[in-house]
């Protein structure tokens, strides 16, 4: 299986529970749901922490922002 590798990750027993029963009711693993879980989150996860450091760069001095209406003026979109 070229590409593909093991993930060993610890959750709290109340998750666990939940995932269980969810495989469980439905036949399916534990592993194609959390497999799931991180395809579906892992894009607002990545977008969450860019934004977070954008922020923080920003409020270093290290990043410049520009104001929403200089953006619009420049590509034609103001009122």
């Amino acid at each position: 299986m070229g590409g593909h590798f093991m993930l060993a990750i610890r959750l709290p027993p109340d998750i666990e529970s939940r995932l269980d029963a969810l495989a469980k009711a439905t036949g399916r693993s534990k592993s194609f749901y959390a497999r799931q879980a991180i395809l579906e989150h892992l894009d607002d996860l990545e977008d969450i922490y860019l934004a977070e450091r954008e922020l923080e760069d920003v409020r270093a001095g290290r990043s410049v922002s520009t104001p929403l209406e200089e953006v619009m003026k420049a590509h034609g979109l103001e009122d």
